[in-house]
């Protein structure tokens, strides 16, 4: 398998896509956010003073995904037809699963879109908890499906 974004000489690239058919393009990516347990109930219980947790982690995933080609270099400017992202307590585990999806019909895919909307997210958690929880963990973040394009259909075995 070739790494795409580097040419024969080994010099960095961005990808031409000019050839590639316009196809919907859809991927989901997932991250977490592990924290005490007084921290998860403070956010569902919407009882910090900065405000609701998830709903601002929520505009700041969409946000992030619109700004991926200005963050990571190599990435494509895509034009987003559609970003969503839900969050899930888990009590058993003191922590927030994040899911976060893009799609679009155009010429490469959303991976990185979707996947940037997860991280961003949960760094809105933590930002907006650390005054009360210095110790949450930010992880797992991972493209969990994608589809459309010339390599199909991807799902993450978990």
């Amino acid at each position: 398998m070739k790494l795409t974004h580097f040419d024969e000489q080994g010099a960095a690239r961005m990808v031409d896509v000019s050839a590639k058919p316009e196809t919907e393009r859809v991927a989901v990516a997932g991250g977490e956010v592990a924290m005490a347990p007084a921290t998860l109930r403070l956010i569902l219980d919407r009882g910090l003073a900065k405000g609701d947790v998830l709903e601002t982690a929520r505009l700041a995933g969409i946000m992030a995904a619109k700004q991926v080609d200005r963050l990571i270099p190599l990435c494509h400017q895509v034009n987003l037809a559609s970003v969503r992202l839900e969050f899930e307590p888990d009590h058993a585990g003191s922590r927030i699963l994040i899911r976060a999806w893009a799609k679009t019909t155009g010429r490469t895919g959303v991976e990185m879109e979707a996947m940037t909307a997860a991280a961003v997210a949960g760094l809105t958690i933590y930002d907006m908890c650390k005054a009360v929880d210095r110790e949450m963990v930010i992880g797992a973040i991972r493209l969990l499906e994608k589809s459309g394009g010339k390599s199909g259909h991807f799902l993450r075995a978990e």
